[in-house]
């Protein structure tokens, strides 16, 4: 376990990956790890991981993932079990650094299909529930479009610059993730095997105008989930809801938390 300051680095396997860790320490309370989206990091979610610390009182821990942000770069191209590599890997290192004891993880896009597998390959029992955010299971038709849409505006337009200003190497960042999805070979990318193997409670939060999926993944989730999910569809929100609709998706999270979190566990209560 290492003594956290509110931010740094931490050294896991051949990466320095930056963090923050906002509210109490894992020895001290629940906490909420985040997982950031395809082109995130620590800085581009902004003051939300703030906002669900102070409407849950758990700790609240984010970090970027090797490629992202101030952490090391990663090396590309990408595999294409890129995410199975963050969850069975790098993620159990990580949660056992900081000396994680029990939480939730809270995952967007390309993140929450991290915690699904970690949530449905590792059997974690310290976590006690995870939410995602606009999840991937499957490969659809819609985001195939719109990944290789965004490349055409990464290259021609202001998107590269205003992206570099969250990330240290943003060529890694940006290919590393495009040239991933958009491999044929990714095609055949499903990771709904997963979502059997999760005994805790899911939340899934999907925007009603989510250009990079379709209500088809929340559609699998419900097949294949034997625990609890909950569904928010959540309107005038896109792929990104916590930045689109943050009052609405911050109330969905936290209601989640305080549920999972408080009133199962009879731990302490949260904060007002």
């Amino acid at each position: 376990m290492t003594t956290l300051a509110p931010s740094g680095f931490l050294t896991i396997g051949a990466s320095d990956l930056e963090y923050r860790m906002i509210g109490p320490a894992p020895d001290q309370a629940p906490t909420i790890v985040m997982l950031h989206e395809g082109l995130g990091c620590v800085g581009l979610w902004g003051d939300f991981p703030d906002r669900l610390q102070a409407a849950t009182g758990a700790g609240v821990f984010v970090y970027s993932r090797p490629g992202y942000g101030a952490s090391t770069p990663a090396e590309l191209p990408r595999r294409l079990d890129y995410m199975h590599v963050e969850a069975l890997d790098i993620l159990p290192k990580l949660l056992d650094r900081i000396g994680f004891r029990r939480g939730l993880l809270v995952g967007h896009s390309d993140g929450a299909s991290i915690a699904a597998i970690y949530a449905g390959g590792t059997g974690d029992q310290r976590v006690r529930g995870v939410a995602m955010i606009a999840p991937h299971f499957v490969v659809e038709d819609i985001s195939v479009t719109s990944i290789a849409g965004i490349k055409q505006v990464y290259e021609t337009s202001e998107l590269k610059s205003k992206l570099a200003r969250w990330h240290k190497d943003v060529d890694n960042a940006f290919y590393g993730w495009n040239a991933a999805w958009l491999d044929p070979k990714f095609r055949s990318w499903d990771i709904s095997e997963y979502l059997a193997y999760i005994r805790v409670p899911v939340a899934i939060l999907q925007g009603a105008g989510d250009q990079y999926g379709t209500l088809r993944q929340i559609e699998i989730a419900q097949e294949e989930c034997y625990c609890p999910v909950d569904v928010t569809i959540i309107p005038g929100a896109g792929h990104s809801p916590h930045r689109e609709a943050p009052e609405a998706t911050l109330d969905a999270i936290s209601e989640f938390a305080g549920r999972i979190l408080y009133i199962h566990e009879g731990l302490p209560g949260r904060a007002a």
